[in-house]
């Protein structure tokens, strides 16, 4: 056998043991939670019930997909402009950004959502929830994603922006060619953890009344006295959202890994 060959089986093998030790162990807390569940004797399940509001928990959970979706997107621009503005060597726009940074992170997302929506939006004419929604968790998430992308930002060496500079690259094609494609390695475990936290943050939404999918639990279980069977699927619909984050970020490591 080559040592191709051998390197390829031994992998795979590595990968189907992974596996298996997931399952186990993912087989092991599922008893563990039904047995947990199991010994509520108090607690009469009727899951019937709540299979007559499955859609607006639908609606729900597809309004949480919408929002997430735009101000993930949204809240990577921001990010991206907020930590180039911090390297800035313009001192006003260096000032402004790191203002926004140190305000958003200083202060809870509950109390940013209530002064910008009945604040700031109502005094400009913005009358939809939903697309304040997106803007205020888009400006929330826009913050630590700037310093994540700065730290992987200045992660870069020196020398990489002399070698740069050496072949004739401009500016811009410096940090599209050399830093950012580098600095995307280091973040991409900060930035998966902090696109599962937008998403879970937009349940707070529900205080400026989004037709999210808390609030939907939320109003199934006060309709229908089932508090364990409204929550579960809330928790279970979230999971949805945030695994395929994560399955996502590994992926794009393993692509982007490389000898230094």
């Amino acid at each position: 056998m080559s040592v191709k060959a051998y390197f390829f089986e031994t992998q795979s093998t590595s990968a189907w043991l992974r596996r298996l030790h997931v399952a186990a162990v993912v087989l092991l807390l599922s008893l563990v939670i039904y047995f947990i569940m199991a010994s509520l004797a108090y607690y009469k399940w009727d899951w019937q019930v709540l299979w007559q509001y499955r859609a607006r928990l639908l609606e729900g959970w597809c309004m949480t997909v919408v929002v997430s979706f735009f101000s993930l997107i949204l809240s990577t621009l921001i990010g991206l402009v907020a930590a180039l503005g911090q390297l800035s060597s313009v001192l006003s726009l260096q000032a402004l950004c790191r203002i926004y940074v140190t305000l958003i992170r200083g202060t809870p997302l509950l109390a940013q959502i209530l002064l910008l929506y009945y604040g700031i939006f109502e005094a400009v004419g913005l009358q939809s929830a939903t697309l304040g929604g997106i803007v205020i968790l888009s400006i929330f998430s826009g913050a630590y994603i700037s310093e994540m992308i700065r730290a992987g930002i200045l992660s870069v060496g020196e020398s990489q922006r002399e070698s740069a500079r050496a072949v004739g690259f401009t500016t811009l094609q410096t940090y599209r060619f050399v830093i950012l494609p580098q600095a995307l390695r280091q973040t991409l475990p900060p930035l998966a953890g902090q696109f599962a936290s937008l998403i879970k943050d937009s349940s707070l939404l529900m205080i400026i009344a989004v037709n999210e999918f808390t609030l939907a639990a939320r109003d199934v279980s006060s309709l229908t006295y089932t508090a364990f069977e409204s929550y579960l699927p809330l928790a279970l619909g979230y999971l949805i959202l945030t695994l395929p984050i994560f399955w996502l970020s590994e992926s794009l490591e393993r692509r982007l890994r490389y000898e230094d």
